[in-house]
């Protein structure tokens, strides 16, 4: 009982820290939560290493959730989602999350691990070497085309535990949408990722782990808990935040962060 509460509280502070990050970068905390949380579960010996990896994603994912949730409403008040491309984006990334939410049981451990520590590597390199020449206008794609690229996007970001922020904003990026409504857009739909991918998660996790242990498929409900609690309420300072705070330069030092964290996950 002294383990779950210890663990719970640890959720409580990996969400405060994740949710204000949801809000400020729209990257979702899925980046952080992965990693730490696995690091949790195998502490507190709640799984096996067998299934951590898929569990930990599964959580943060669901736990995205309600930070997305928190965060977009921040952004919708700022008027900074761009409703005319929106609805595409969300199509996409819907069907791209529910398709990886069951083939991510099927993946080995090592494979997911190398995956995940692949993307996080892409996605960090990605923000360090950012420059803010300006970026020529382009058109935006109909709509199709726009569900079809971010389905692609849904599929990546639900298979490592993302909101997508951190594909999603450079795409809209490319094609000219402003970076606060990039950010407002990944925010909303890092709500259907998780959703969409969490529903995968706990269909295909089903069989594996039970209700009574404190699963429901592959999340797991109590780190759940301990993470909402305190991301719901940070998410909207992190929302407010981009208006004064030098977002460029956090989103370098954090990139750093990440490419420490997938070399760990890559040589452990």
């Amino acid at each position: 009982m002294a383990d779950l509460i210890w663990l719970f509280l640890l959720c409580t502070v990996l969400g405060s820290v994740v949710g204000f990050l949801a809000g400020l970068l729209g990257i979702g905390g899925g980046l952080l939560i992965v990693p730490a949380l696995s690091a949790l579960l195998v502490h507190f010996h709640v799984t096996d290493v067998e299934h951590v990896l898929v569990i930990a994603i599964a959580t943060s994912l669901a736990s995205i959730l309600f930070t997305s949730t928190s965060s977009a409403l921040a952004h919708h008040r700022n008027q900074n989602v761009p409703w005319q491309v929106a609805p595409w984006v969300l199509v996409g990334v819907s069907l791209g999350a529910l398709i990886s939410g069951f083939m991510a049981s099927y993946i080995p451990q090592q494979g997911l691990k190398t995956i995940f520590a692949v993307c996080v590597m892409f996605i960090a390199m990605r923000m360090i070497v950012s420059t803010r020449r300006v970026m020529k206008t382009r058109a935006m794609p109909k709509g199709p085309m726009v569900a079809a690229s971010t389905s692609v996007l849904g599929a990546i970001s639900g298979l490592i535990g993302i909101g997508g922020g951190a594909l999603v904003v450079p795409l809209l990026n490319y094609f000219s949408v402003d970076m606060k409504k990039a950010i407002g857009c990944a925010a909303v739909s890092g709500i259907a990722i998780a959703l969409f991918g969490c529903l995968g998660y706990i269909a295909s996790g089903w069989q594996v782990k039970s209700l009574s242990d404190g699963f429901l498929g592959f999340v797991y409900l109590p780190a759940l808990a301990g993470i909402v609690v305190t991301s719901w309420f940070t998410a909207p300072f992190g929302a407010r935040a981009t208006h004064f705070l030098p977002v460029s330069q956090i989103k370098k030092i954090f990139a750093v962060l990440l490419v420490v964290i997938a070399l760990r996950m890559v040589f452990s």
